[in-house]
């Protein structure tokens, strides 16, 4: 009777995904789309948390992310992130119903090229920010707890608060990993890069963890493209020669690439400094024109819990110590590893925090009209990858 139930569900669900998508292929009838949104920075890196309009996206959390990955629905991200809307670093956050007992709300994460990470620290710390300074979550005052349902897992939220603003967010993450089998592999780049030393580090999503100098790079902007050209090509070959996916759900990778230099150590606490490399098209190996993504602005979350798992495993950080992490604008994440447990079939793991600071830049309904020739967007390959 149970497995009837279920199976009731699941073929409720697919019903509900059909209609659904049918209904967004339509469009919206004679209606104009549009969207309620509140622009948020984490420490410079930009997201665009959606807060209304959306249809009702059915299903688990998972379900709801398998739903928003296919086309009719990815064409919402389209218009959000895409040209003239939004622009390549953009980021999209879907604020859903809570499908968790013990979340305020589900997040759904949307960046370029159809990647919907299972977690992003600076998109969370950007939603807890705006869902505090609206009142979507009650503010208190000095500090305020709450949670987030992600595909990743429940993300805690402790926010720092004063005078009606969140003044610091600290998440709580899903548990971050280094397996022995994905430590110091060695990767052949092609297009002249060669052979590149590196880990693949689960802290969200899957990093490539590089070493700048081992490449011949500098964490600086003027550097900005070559970071973006020689990162998105190691991804790439270690993604094609180095394929992993999440011992308890489907999530393959790897899907980011971190550099990182500069380490150093002052007393219990560790400074690093690192850029995320995102992809923002299709690499094509056969052309040089696609070799090319984009620089996360801030230290990055998720990416500050992938080097904090890869140190942990070398014995370079320790439960409890503080780990500090600059971005290429000079701006700040902080992090600590709180605890070690196990993912899957006994796999050790870290459960790490990370904060940093929000600022909202504004509130908007992002709209399209049925006669808007650019429902879906668009790219020009001046400023986004020739893919």
């Amino acid at each position: 009777m149970l497995l009837r139930g279920v199976s009731r569900c699941r073929r409720h669900t697919l019903r509900c995904a059909a209609t659904l998508a049918t209904t967004v292929d339509a469009g919206w009838g004679s209606s104009i789309r549009r969207l309620q949104c509140i622009d948020v920075h984490a420490e410079g890196e930009p997201a665009r948390v959606v807060v209304g309009g959306l249809p009702h996206i059915p299903g688990s959390i998972h379900e709801k992310r398998a739903l928003m990955m296919k086309p009719a629905l990815d064409a919402i991200r389209k218009l959000l992130m895409l040209e003239p809307r939004g622009y390549p670093c953009q980021n999209v956050d879907y604020v859903l119903p809570p499908t968790h007992p013990e979340a305020a709300f589900d997040v759904i994460i949307a960046e370029q090229n159809c990647i919907y990470p299972a977690m992003s620290g600076h998109n969370m710390m950007c939603v807890a920010t705006a869902l505090l300074e609206t009142g979507m979550v009650p503010m208190m005052e000095p500090l305020s707890e709450f949670a987030l349902n992600t595909p990743a897992g429940l993300v805690g939220v402790q926010a720092e608060c004063s005078a009606g603003k969140a003044k610091r967010v600290l998440l709580r993450n899903a548990p971050s990993f280094l397996r022995p089998e994905d430590m110091d592999i060695e990767v052949d780049v092609p297009g002249g890069i060669g052979k590149v030393r590196l880990d693949v580090t689960f802290g969200g999503m899957w990093y490539a963890v590089v070493d700048a100098a081992s490449v011949g790079l500098r964490i600086l902007p003027q550097q900005g493209k070559d970071l973006c050209r020689i990162g998105e090509m190691i991804k790439v070959a270690c993604r094609e020669q180095h394929p992993v996916n999440h011992p308890e759900y489907d999530y393959p990778g790897c899907d980011i690439l971190v550099f990182t230099e500069g380490r150093r150590r002052e007393g219990n606490t560790v400074f690093a400094k690192n850029t995320v490399v995102m992809s923002n098209g299709v690499l094509d190996w056969n052309d040089p024109a696609t070799w090319t993504a984009m620089l996360d602005r801030s230290p990055c979350g998720t990416g500050t819990c992938a080097v904090m798992a890869s140190l942990h495993k070398r014995g370079e950080l320790a439960l409890g110590e503080n780990f500090v992490h600059e971005g290429i604008l000079g701006t700040t994440f902080h992090g600590r590893l709180e605890e070690e447990t196990t993912v899957g079939a006994g796999l050790p793991a870290v459960v790490p925090t990370i904060s940093g600071r929000c600022w909202i830049t504004q509130h908007c309904d992002v709209v399209c009209h049925p006669s808007d020739p650019f429902p879906q967007g668009y790219t020009v390959g001046d400023i986004w990858n020739g893919s």
